[in-house]
C-alpha cells in the first residue's frame, strides 16, 4: 500500500470510508462535518503518524501543546469501559436490582450465559463509541478527550468478577481514531483496586498493586509513539481525602512520582504530566504542594449537583438581563477566581469533569434504582419540552462554566437511552446539548462570559514557574520526602497498625500490555512499539506472600487479624 497518507480538510465536507474495511473497523459511512480548519490523517504505512489537527487554533499532535496559552476544550469518554447507571442505563435496568455498580453488573450478567454473559460488555465495548463520535467531537470544536479506564483492563486477581483484559484492545481503537482527528488523550485510571472501601486505598498492599498497574500503563503510553497522543496520566480518580488523610495521600503521590519518573525521566518531553485530583478539597488548599515535583497537573471536578438540593430556577434572568438566573454567576464566583488562582499557586490547574446540570437530576445519577428529591427532575429531564428560555438559561450556565474552568473536559460525551428508548440524564450528554441547543457550537464563544455576569477577573499571565512544566530539572525538597515517608507511618481507621499490615512483594511476572499489530505498516514505523518504554524498569510484578493472611481488598476487613508482620521480599 502507497505510504502517502490519506488527508480531508474539513472545509470540503466529504463522505468517507472509516479506514479500509478490517477487525477492527466496520467501513462505515458518514460525513465529517468540521467547520474550525482542521483536517484528519490517516497513513496506513504509518499508523503513528501525528499530523493531524482538530482545528486551526489546536497545534497539530506533532507539534508541542504549550500550557498558559493553548486551551483545552474537551469532554470525558464516560460510561465506555467504566459503566455507570445514569450513562448506561438499560444494562443495569435488565438486571434490576441486583446491579448497582460494575461488580454486581458483572456478576449478573456472568450469571446470564443465555444473553451472552459477559461478552455483553465486550460488545458495548465495541458500540458505545464509534470513531463517528471522535469525528463529532472533532468537528465541535473539542481537541482533547479524557479516557477513564478500570485496572481490570489489565488483569484481575481471584474472586474479581470484572470482564479482564478485554476493554484494551478497544481503549487501542479510540486512540486510533484520536490520531487520526488530532485529538490529544488525558489517561485516566478510573478504578483501582479496593475502590469501594477508600481507607483501604491506601492500606498499603492495595496501594502497592494500583501502582504497579500505575508503572503498567506509564511504560506503555511513555514510548515514543503514544508521547504527543497522550501527554496527561491521571493516575487515581476521585479519592476521598477527607477519609484517607492529605499526609498519606501525599506518601502515595510522591511515591508514584518518584517510580513514574524513573521511568520516563525528567523535564518536558519525558512522559507524561501527572494529574492528581483535588480529594474534594478546595483547589486553594493545594496552593504551593510539592513544589519542584516535575509536571504535575491539580485536577478538580467542580458540580453544583451534589451539594444538596437548590430550586433557583435557571429558566430566567438575572438583575442584568443575562438568561440562566444565578446559575451563570454562580459558577463564575464559586470556579473562577480558585482555579485562576491556582494556576500561579499551585501549577497547571484543570477541570477533569463537570456538567450542564446544577442539580442531581437525571435518570439513575443517584445510582441505580435511586431518584432524587429535587422537585425540579421533571422539568430538567424532559428536555423535549425544553423551550427557548429554558435552553438560553442551560446555555448560559455551560458557557460560564467553560470560561471559569478555562482547561475543561465535560462529563460526559453520550448518555445511553434506558430500555424504553429514553435519555433520562440529557444535562450530561454533550452530544445531545449540541443537538439541542444548550452546548455552544462553538466553544471559543464562552470567552468572557464572566466578565458579563460582572465577575472581575483575577489575571493569569499564561507563564507558570518552570518546574510546573518541565523547563528545569525537578527537585522537591528533601524535607518533603522526610515528612511523606512511603509507606506511610499511619493509615487512617485501619484495624490494625501498618506495621502488621501484609504486604505484597514484587516478585511475580510482569504484565506488558499488548501493543496493536497493523499489517499494512512499514517495520520501521512500528517495530520500537512493544509495549515496555524502560529496559532498565525489570522489578517484578506484585503478588500475594505465601502463607500471609490479607483483607478483604473491597472492605478492609481481616477473617484472621494479624499479630505479627508478614512481609515478602522487596525485589
Amino acid at each position: 500500500m502507497s505510504a502517502t497518507p490519506l488527508r480531508s480538510s474539513q472545509d470540503i465536507l466529504q463522505n468517507y470510508t472509516s479506514t479500509p474495511p478490517s477487525k477492527k473497523h466496520n467501513g462505515t459511512q458518514f460525513t465529517y462535518h468540521n467547520t474550525f480548519g482542521g483536517f484528519w490523517v490517516y497513513d496506513p504505512a504509518n499508523p503513528f503518524n501525528n499530523n493531524a489537527q482538530p482545528n486551526s487554533w489546536t497545534p497539530p499532535l506533532n507539534t508541542s501543546w504549550t500550557w498558559g496559552v493553548d486551551r483545552i476544550y474537551a469532554v470525558n469518554l464516560g460510561g465506555l469501559f467504566v459503566l455507570e447507571p445514569f450513562i448506561t442505563p438499560s444494562y443495569f435496568e435488565k438486571y434490576a436490582p441486583a446491579a448497582v455498580d460494575e461488580w454486581t453488573l458483572s456478576v449478573a450478567m456472568a450469571n446470564d450465559t443465555a444473553n451472552g454473559g459477559l461478552g455483553q460488555l465486550e460488545n458495548h465495548y465495541n458500540t458505545f463509541i464509534t470513531e463517528q463520535d471522535i469525528a463529532e467531537i472533532a468537528g465541535a470544536g473539542l481537541n482533547w478527550l479524557r479516557i477513564p479506564i478500570p485496572y481490570w483492563a489489565i488483569e484481575t486477581w481471584p474472586g474479581e468478577p470484572f470482564l479482564a483484559k478485554t476493554s484494551w484492545k478497544y481503549f487501542l481503537r479510540v486512540l486510533d481514531w484520536a490520531r487520526k482527528f488530532g485529538l490529544r488523550v488525558y489517561l485516566d485510571l478510573h478504578t483501582v483496586p479496593g475502590e469501594l472501601s477508600p481507607v483501604n486505598l491506601m492500606g498499603i498492599a492495595n496501594a502497592q498493586r494500583t501502582l504497579y498497574y500505575i508503572r503498567v500503563l506509564t511504560e506503555f503510553i511513555s514510548q515514543p509513539a503514544y508521547q504527543d497522543l497522550i501527554p496527561v496520566f491521571g493516575i487515581v480518580n476521585e479519592p476521598l481525602l477527607g477519609i484517607i488523610g492529605k499526609d498519606q495521600l501525599t506518601s502515595f503521590y510522591l511515591e508514584a512520582h518518584t517510580m513514574i519518573r524513573g521511568i520516563t525521566g525528567y523535564g518536558a518531553g519525558n512522559g507524561p504530566y501527572i494529574a492528581i485530583h483535588d480529594g474534594f478539597q478546595s483547589v486553594d488548599s493545594w496552593a504551593g504542594y510539592l513544589q519542584g515535583s516535575d509536571r504535575i497537573i491539580l485536577d478538580t471536578h467542580p458540580y453544583f449537583s451534589f451539594g444538596g438540593i437548590d430550586t433557583s430556577p435557571i429558566a430566567v434572568d438575572d438583575d442584568k438581563g443575562n438568561p440562566g438566573g444565578k446559575w451563570p454567576a454562580q459558577a463564575c464566583n464559586s470556579w473562577g477566581p480558585s482555579i485562576n488562582t491556582s494556576q500561579s499557586d499551585f501549577g497547571v490547574t484543570i477541570a477533569g469533569e463537570w456538567a450542564a446540570s446544577p442539580n442531581d437530576c437525571g435518570y439513575f445519577l443517584r445510582g441505580a434504582g435511586a431518584e432524587s428529591t429535587n422537585p425540579q427532575c421533571p422539568e430538567y429531564d424532559a428536555y423535549q419540552d425544553f423551550n427557548d428560555t429554558m435552553k438560553a438559561g442551560i446555555l448560559d450556565y455551560v458557557l460560564a462554566s467553560m470560561d471559569a474552568t478555562r482547561d475543561w473536559f465535560f462529563w460526559t460525551w453520550k448518555i445511553g437511552p434506558n430500555m424504553a428508548g429514553a435519555i433520562g440524564s440529557p444535562l450530561w450528554s454533550y452530544q445531545l446539548g449540541l443537538r439541542e441547543g444548550w452546548i455552544p457550537k462553538d466553544p471559543r464563544t464562552a470567552s468572557g462570559k464572566c466578565v458579563a455576569v460582572g465577575l472581575i477577573p483575577i489575571p493569569f499571565n499564561g507563564t507558570y514557574a518552570p518546574w510546573a512544566t518541565g523547563g528545569v530539572t525537578s527537585s522537591i525538597p528533601a524535607s518533603s520526602t522526610a515528612s511523606f515517608p512511603w509507606p506511610p507511618t499511619a493509615v487512617s481507621n485501619a484495624v490494625v497498625p501498618v506495621s502488621l499490615m501484609p504486604t505484597f512483594t514484587p516478585t511475580g511476572p510482569i504484565i506488558t500490555m499488548p501493543p496493536e499489530t497493523f499489517t499494512s505498516a512499514r517495520q520501521s514505523a512500528t517495530a520500537s512499539v512493544n509495549g515496555w518504554f524502560d529496559p532498565q524498569d525489570t522489578a517484578g510484578g506484585v503478588v500475594t506472600v505465601a502463607g500471609c493472611t490479607y483483607p478483604d481488598a473491597w472492605n478492609g476487613i481481616f477473617t484472621t487479624t494479624p499479630t505479627a508482620p508478614c512481609t515478602g521480599p522487596t525485589s
